[in-house]
């Protein structure tokens, strides 16, 4: 079991910035994909953003592009992956689940065996 603990969630407004940290423990976290997935309320849970595990590569939803930055910070033993969200809007209201697997940026859950518990982002009009 890889623990992921995500941080960072609250309540903003249209507009607002707002970054989100998942803490990932493990000698070998620094050679997974991190990934940030979200679920809205009634909806499937979505595809966010993706970095490799040497930060070089970065993946991102179309709804995100241009306003969601992914990045990685990898410690000896353990890796914090962040997400910046700048100009965020209602429909980025979800919770937002930080995910660990050995694909190469993949955006399916599937490709993920290792998600955290969530951190709620609500965005107010």
């Amino acid at each position: 079991q890889v623990p992921l603990v995500e941080s960072g969630g609250g309540l903003m407004q249209a507009g607002d910035s707002l970054r989100l940290s998942c803490a990932a423990s493990g000698r070998t976290m620094s050679t997974y994909t991190m990934a940030w997935f979200r679920q809205a309320p009634g909806k499937e849970r979505e595809f966010v953003a993706a970095i490799s595990w040497t930060g070089s590569d970065t993946s991102y939803a179309d709804s995100v592009k241009g306003r969601f930055t992914i990045s990685r910070d990898n410690a000896k033993n353990t890796v914090t992956v962040y997400l910046q969200m700048n100009s965020l809007k209602p429909e980025d209201t979800a919770v937002y689940f930080c995910a660990a697997g050995r694909s190469a940026l993949g955006t399916h859950t599937a490709d993920y065996p290792y998600w955290g518990q969530g951190t709620q982002v609500t965005v107010s009009s």
